[in-house]
């Protein structure tokens, strides 16, 4: 259908309508979108007034209202909604009134369903008995009300639609459950622009492309919308936002960790014709979603699960192979990713049993197909943590992702494997998200899951038919892998390896440890920072302890976004045969950003300088230096300065200037970028004043 215009310029010349923009607006609270258009929320009223410019006096009672959306509307499929005028408003159904009128104006008020479909309406007025009299009055956008009791995405507490709903900028939690770090994301859904790219995202949706009426006859239910959004982003199998790439080369576009936010992905995948956006990983895939969600009206919040399995073949157990030299064998699709980033929406869910309505798991990251396409969710969060298998939409996968058991396997020359460990509590763990009203991390864990070896997890296993896992042999060997804390950038890695001989005989044993370069999402690459053999004697029922430590000049030769090292160990007795195994993800901590405002007070439309300073704790001089800033009414489409070169223990500062064009508290993104460090995030929240 027609695209919404802020000055209605398709209006019929008959009349003229006066939508009170910023009126409206302001109470539907979309006056930060715009006040130019009417944006309204489904279930509340909304005021307009038409004056007849054609010199007619038309009665009340001859007139009907006719709200229409999509290319060819019908009432069959709920695209065309017919309504009488009444005496008074039903909010639980599409209702108008007239409130007051003369001779030539009337003042409507008027009432989306709190089931309404959401984007664009035409608003008609039509005679009762003569259909081809009517009066063209404008185009309006609906959107979902978390505000609306009667609204299936309503959400009770003040705080949490701030939170949830109108917060433009958030926090992405990363890293590993070891050392938890965090990256700012400028979500940006109130930009004006954002809207109706939001809206186009819908309208590319394959059914939509074959079938509009069948697509809309949906575009009411938030459990569908969140769907579509989670399949969307992705563009494994449509005209999605972002394509997914989690290895180098990136030279077809830009490594995930160079997004500040969703805005400059939503618009550069609007201006390329709806072409993907090259390149993002999981946290990118959650935030443009969260950015997408929030814009059209359904609360949602990012979630980290650290620790995350990725259970490709369904059997809740996650297999990993390696070879005598600690490189992985390819035998298995499964692997456990240092940390996996979704969505939660909050929504009733009428589709499922009583039980299931609240937070709903929504990940559009493409992992597995659901339903023949890449999409996930929504999983009720309930569902998950009590093994409700059953439950739509894709309870196993994330299930599996906080709950599967892990099995290691050792391959040898032959193809004979051993099994060498199995861990029943290694995945699932600090599952966190923004804390609601601040800048604090919420862990959600216990949402997820019941507590290791409490009788309800036993009870939950059972439930999802884990019953498969075998015991694990018994251990004449132990051992154990620790990393000093806290591991910084640039510097050494302390490593302790305990090995314990759990006899009353003497073991001589070969230990091995390799480290390796880590992508997050569970691979190693094939590339050995550091490789360590040794044989080593134990006594009996004694422990041994080994150090070992990792330096920057081994390390630093292979820099990349990730900072992750994956550190493995082996013990085998030379005589039985007997062996331990240990395995470790590490996060490498980078130093901080530190930025200040140099002009305080802030004040709309009024230049800001900022200073952002770091200290190069690197023993090597960093070179090509780049501080990418952005922000949601802070800076229009961001700003890159280049800097000279850091040499070792130097403190450097950069200066940078911006005009903010909206009040409010806004949040001030940067990442810096150099030869040796990539993805460098620092934020400052800044109180803008009305100018």
């Amino acid at each position: 259908m027609d695209k919404l215009t802020g000055d209605c310029a398709q209006r019929s010349s008959k009349c003229q309508v006066d939508f009170q923009f910023a009126k409206n607006n302001k109470e539907h609270r979309t006056d930060e979108i715009s006040t130019k258009r009417l944006i309204v929320r489904r279930g509340q009223i909304f005021n307009i007034k038409v004056n007849f410019t054609d010199g007619s006096n038309p009665e009340i009672t001859t007139f009907r209202l006719i709200f229409e959306t999509g290319p060819d509307p019908k009432k069959s499929n709920g695209t065309q909604v017919v309504v009488p005028f009444t005496k008074s408003i039903n909010v639980k159904r599409w209702s108008g009134i007239i409130s007051s009128s003369t001779s030539s104006e009337w003042c409507l008020a008027i009432s989306p369903s709190p089931t309404a479909k959401i984007g664009y309406h035409r608003l008609t007025l039509q005679h009762i008995d003569d259909q081809h009299v009517k009066y063209y009055i404008g185009n309006f956008v609906v959107l979902f009300n978390p505000w609306c009791s009667e609204d299936e995405v309503f959400l009770n507490s003040d705080s949490q639609r701030d939170e949830y709903v109108m917060n433009e900028t958030g926090i992405i939690y990363v890293g590993s459950s070891d050392y938890i770090n965090h990256v700012a994301w400028n979500f940006g859904q109130f930009e004006e622009d954002i809207l109706d790219i939001c809206l186009k995202i819908l309208d590319n949706t394959p059914l939509y492309l074959k079938n509009p009426s069948k697509a809309l006859a949906t575009r009411g239910y938030p459990v569908y919308i969140a769907r579509l959004v989670s399949a969307m982003v992705n563009s494994s199998d449509d005209r999605g936002v972002l394509q997914g790439r989690w290895h180098s080369p990136y030279d077809k576009g830009v490594y995930p960790g160079i997004w500040n936010g969703s805005i400059a992905i939503l618009r550069k995948w609007n201006n390329d014709g709806c072409r993907a956006v090259r390149y993002g990983q999981c946290w990118v895939f959650a935030g443009v979603a969260c950015t997408v969600l929030r814009c059209l009206g359904i609360p949602t919040r990012v979630v980290t699960n650290f620790d995350s399995a990725h259970d490709a073949d369904a059997n809740l157990t996650i297999d990993s192979y390696y070879d005598v030299e600690g490189d992985r064998t390819g035998e298995s699709n499964d692997s456990i990713w240092n940390f996996h980033v979704w969505n939660e929406c909050w929504m009733t869910r009428n589709d499922l049993r009583l039980g299931n309505d609240g937070w709903q798991v929504v990940d559009a990251t493409p992992q597995e197909e659901s339903d023949g396409i890449y999409c996930c969710g929504p999983a009720p969060v309930k569902a998950i943590k009590e093994g409700d298998m059953d439950m739509k939409y894709d309870v196993p996968f994330v299930f599996a992702e906080v709950n599967a058991h892990c099995v290691e396997w050792l391959v040898f020359g032959n193809g004979t494997k051993m099994r060498m460990d199995m861990n029943v509590s290694r995945v699932g763990h600090c599952t966190s998200t923004k804390r609601c009203g601040s800048d604090e991390r919420e862990d959600v864990t216990g949402h997820y899951k019941y507590s290791d070896g409490s009788i309800q997890e036993t009870e939950v296993f059972e439930r999802a038919n884990r019953i498969q896992n075998i015991p694990p042999p018994v251990k004449t060997l132990g051992l154990t892998l620790t990393a000093e804390k806290p591991i910084y950038n640039g510097k050494s890695v302390a490593i302790t390896l305990v090995v314990s001989n759990k006899t009353s005989k003497k073991k001589v044993c070969e230990l091995s440890f390799w480290a390796k370069k880590r992508k997050y999402h569970g691979p190693s690459e094939n590339t050995c920072v550091k490789k360590h053999k040794q044989e080593i004697t134990i006594a009996p029922n004694e422990e041994k302890i080994i150090p070992v430590k990792v330096d920057y000049k081994e390390y630093g030769r292979f820099p990349d976004m990730y900072n992750l090292m994956k550190l493995i160990s082996l013990v085998t007795d030379v005589s039985t045969k007997d062996s331990a195994f240990a395995i470790k993800d590490i996060t490498l901590i980078n130093p901080p950003l530190t930025i200040k405002v140099l002009n305080e007070p802030v004040v709309q439309f009024k230049n800001v300088l900022v200073e952002i300073s770091f200290l190069n704790t690197f023993p090597e001089t960093l070179k090509n230096c780049v501080m990418t800033l952005e922000g949601a009414g802070l800076i229009e489409g961001g700003k890159e300065i280049r800097f000279k070169d850091v040499v070792p223990n130097e403190a450097t500062k950069v200066n940078c200037d911006f005009v903010p064009y909206k009040s409010g508290l806004k949040k001030l993104l940067v990442d810096f970028d150099c030869d040796k460090l990539q993805d460098v995030k620092g934020s400052l929240n800044i109180t803008v004043k009305s100018r």
